[in-house]
């Protein structure tokens, strides 16, 4: 199970700096890499905020259940 928990942790971490880099590139805040076709589109923007979400999400379960083993 505790396997399953790192599993579960790093995922959280990766899709909350994924998703923060998505919501960045799509509002415009980050301009990088230059031929992005990411860059100015709000759909990667809402996508990036669900990506994240879903990443806090995870840690949060992690998180609560790790005192509980």
């Amino acid at each position: 199970m505790l396997f399953l928990r790192i599993i579960a942790f790093v995922f959280g971490v990766l899709a909350i700096a994924m998703g923060l880099l998505w919501v960045c590139q799509g509002t415009g805040v980050l301009m990088w890499p230059e031929d992005s076709f990411m860059l100015a589109n709000r759909t990667w923007a809402i996508r990036g905020a669900v990506l994240a979400a879903v990443g806090f999400i995870a840690l949060w379960l992690v998180l609560r259940r790790n005192g509980t083993g």
